[in-house]
């Protein structure tokens, strides 16, 4: 069968489908990822040998996002602050879906795919779906309630109006102890992926002090809760190696603070002593799937949601950006319990089915 993966072009809503893609390919499906940013700066450096589409060319989310923010101003400022909801989420992507779906139905015309996945926050993968009669699969890539994301997006302003059937299955990734899983969904082991890139040799080389991977947003923003700037301020305090994954600048770095471009984090991170991000969900995933206490920043949209998640949790630390420690960043490094409670969750995870024990079920719904 013939499957198009549909999600935002941004790198956290396309990463997540990846391996499901990559599973249904390996199983002699033709797979076709839709989405966009494929090629520049900011992309991906490689999707899987997958086959792409851009349906992009006409979607910007700053514009969205602004848009949004002059209609709904109060639930704007809320959501700069993180405590929205799913208020001003489903505002911004139903706006921004607007772009998609002309690109994404012409894509299908062409292609005449027999199945359309999508993620929570691209409903043009539904409505198109919609439009051909195929089935549809709603496959989750965040901390929030793939359901709860889709009802917000579909009974926005921009698309209430708009005939968009309900996906035939829900796929969900959160493991169980972080929260319910949607009532109905199928659960799926949330698979870490971040793109691919190269390794230096010096961080292939066992270090003599514990190592923390340190990363930032792909998307700057008002409060995007960058903690590259803390750390290079906290880290001569502390007995341990930083290595600063895309940091904003790498002037004034202490010794034991080093610099390195993209590279493949699912792979550093089993073998890393910590994990220190911005709180977006496949960061928090990624590092719970490695079992690695991490330090989270809360911020904008839904990482304080996130963040403070991970808090409840045990797993690891939800801390302002501008308000990182020496004492902060030692605790994470000592504090057993919250490398068992990760731990707890990496068994979690471990536990779930892996994608490719999804793709029978996903021809059960073209066959039947």
């Amino acid at each position: 069968m013939r499957i198009v993966f549909v999600a935002a072009p941004l790198q956290g809503h396309l990463l997540p489908l990846i391996p499901l893609a990559a599973a249904c390919h390996e199983a002699g499906h033709e797979v076709i990822l839709a989405s966009g940013n494929f090629v520049g700066k900011h992309s991906p450096p490689e999707v899987r040998g997958l086959r792409t589409a851009d349906i992009g060319a006409s979607f910007s989310l700053p514009r969205a996002a602004l848009r949004a923010a002059l209609r709904h101003p109060g639930t704007a400022r809320a959501e700069m602050r993180g405590v929205a909801g799913h208020g001003f989420v489903g505002e911004l992507f139903g706006r921004a879906n607007l772009a998609l779906v002309d690109p994404l139905m012409a894509l299908a015309e062409r292609e005449r795919p027999d199945l359309i996945v999508f993620e929570p926050l691209s409903e043009a993968g539904a409505i198109v779906a919609g439009r051909l009669a195929v089935p549809s699969v709603l496959q989750e890539n965040t901390l929030w309630s793939a359901a709860e994301l889709f009802h917000a997006v579909t009974t926005s302003s921009s698309l209430r109006d708009v005939d968009i059937p309900a996906p035939e299955l829900t796929i969900g990734v959160i493991p169980p102890s972080l929260r319910p899983m949607d009532a109905g969904a199928v659960p799926m082991r949330p698979v870490p992926y971040s793109g691919g890139g190269t390794v230096p040799d010096w961080l292939l080389a066992p270090s003599d002090r514990p190592r923390v991977l340190v990363s930032r947003s792909t998307l700057k923003g008002p409060n995007d809760g960058d903690p590259g700037p803390a750390i290079i301020a906290a880290a001569e305090q502390v007995d341990a190696e930083f290595v600063l994954v895309r940091p904003a600048t790498t002037r004034g770095l202490p010794p034991n603070v080093r610099a390195v471009d993209r590279v493949p984090l699912n792979e550093l991170l089993p073998h890393a002593a910590a994990f220190i991000h911005h709180s977006g969900a496949g960061s928090v995933l990624g590092g719970l799937a490695a079992g690695v206490p991490q330090l989270a920043t809360p911020g904008a949209g839904d990482r304080k949601h996130n963040a403070e998640m991970l808090a409840r949790r045990g797993a690891g630390l939800a801390v302002a950006a501008k308000s990182i420690t020496p004492a902060d960043l030692r605790r994470l490094l000592t504090d057993s319990s919250l490398r068992a409670a990760a731990q707890e969750v990496a068994a979690e995870i471990a536990a779930m089915p892996a994608p490719d024990s999804l793709v029978p079920a996903l021809e059960k719904l073209v066959s039947s």
